[in-house]
């Protein structure tokens, strides 16, 4: 079969290389800002929005104006990917299929900077050659395998990556460990409980720093805008939010990583992440309730990170022979494992469960990982590859 895969390193920069770098993220940036507004304004006028073709007609005579002339610095290509992924953004916006559609927004300077190259890149020992700039070093902590496709370069906190997706052929196999399985419950006080019985505790990365960036916001508040010390303390901040991520992907990847290697089959829940995390506000006219406690709830939820938990189980379980299954969330830490009574009644406190039917007792993570394991045998019994109840169960700080 045909996989895809990416390698990302850390370049070794120096204050030349990193001028280019930033100035082509800036053209880039500009490119997509200027005709991203350019379309709001037809549609405003209810005209139709430029896509690639007309959007790139423009690019080129922009290019010989002496406003856009910096434009003609940068590899053509990177702009022509640029438009490319302005264009289906805009047809993902007006796809009706897409669950969450919206139009695309204009970037901030500072963040998310990247570029792409579709071609031209070559890899030397430890040594990448990018188009109009040279050859670059970088941390080269695996070989690169593969035939690469595209190479994108990015910019978190203080460092540049480089992200070369390649793509070669790979035997058919067979997962290590064929029939075994294992339903997985999420939460957050356990980040995940296994149908096996076992508890891996929450991280909370962000959480850890959060007084931290509390003090470093403060002392930002207090330097001038636009003077050397706020550009000082916007990079320590920088570091922190880089920190934070780090700690988070570094677990992540180590769980997800243990799993895919020991399970053929994954069950998970279907979570509606964003749902879950919705503001507990409301209105004017219809205020919300215990707004405190569910915005430290919503902090916790996002701080897990299992929207890609669940892609990283997926590609790596995958890549072993092995499969991941997504079921319905409805229920699982309600429903009785044994005799299937669903009762609120059930779930005596967080931790704890008691059927009032039959009487069956567990702890209440893993009886609802054994529901999910449960539910992912029926749903591979039918060959279903819908999740046809999509309703989420409230959840709490401690489950």
């Amino acid at each position: 079969m045909k996989i895809v895969k990416a390698f990302k390193y850390r370049l070794k920069t120096n204050s030349s290389i990193e001028h280019k770098l930033a100035a082509f993220a800036g053209a880039n940036r500009s490119l997509w800002n200027k005709m991203l507004a350019i379309n709001l304004e037809r549609l405003e006028r209810k005209d139709k929005v430029m896509y690639f073709e007309e959007m790139h007609f423009w690019s080129k005579l922009w290019k010989d104006s002496e406003e856009y002339s910096y434009f003609s610095d940068v590899p053509a290509q990177t702009l022509q990917q640029k438009l490319k992924d302005l264009s289906k953004a805009f047809k993902d916006g007006f796809d009706k299929k897409q669950k969450n559609k919206r139009l695309p927004r204009f970037k901030k300077k500072g963040l998310n900077d990247s570029f792409r190259y579709p071609q031209g890149v070559k890899v030397k020992d430890k040594m990448i050659f990018l188009p109009k700039i040279g050859y670059v070093g970088f941390f080269k902590s695996r070989d690169i395998v593969g035939t690469i496709k595209n190479t994108t370069i990015t910019k978190k906190g203080s460092h540049w990556y480089v992200s070369i997706q390649t793509e070669f052929e790979q035997k058919e196999q067979l997962h290590p460990h064929v029939g075994k399985e294992i339903g997985l419950d999420m939460g957050v006080k356990n980040f995940v409980t296994t149908s096996e019985g076992h508890n891996i505790l929450t991280r909370n990365p962000y959480r850890s720093f959060e007084l931290k960036l509390k003090k470093e916001h403060q002392k930002l508040s207090r330097k001038k805008k636009g003077s050397n010390n706020s550009k000082k303390q916007k990079k320590r901040l920088a570091r922190i939010y880089e920190k934070i991520a780090n700690v988070r992907n570094d677990s992540l990847h180590k769980i997800s990583t243990s799993l895919s290697k020991s399970h053929a089959k994954i069950i998970v829940e279907n979570l509606q992440i964003k749902n879950m995390s919705k503001s507990s506000k409301g209105t004017m006219e219809e205020p919300g309730s215990n707004i405190k406690a569910k915005s430290g709830l919503n902090k916790s939820i996002l701080d897990q990170g299992w929207r890609k938990f669940v892609d990283l189980l997926r590609y790596k379980v995958e890549w072993q022979g092995g499969e991941l299954v997504q079921v319905s969330a409805k229920n699982t830490s309600l429903r009785c494992k044994v005799c299937g009574e669903i009762s609120k009644a059930n779930r005596l406190s967080q931790s704890r469960f008691k059927c009032v039917n039959c009487g069956h007792e567990d702890h209440a993570d893993i009886n609802a990982a054994k529901n999910i394991l449960a539910a992912g045998h029926c749903r591979l019994a039918c060959g279903s590859n819908l999740i046809r109840d999509r309703k989420q169960e409230p959840l709490t700080a401690h489950s």
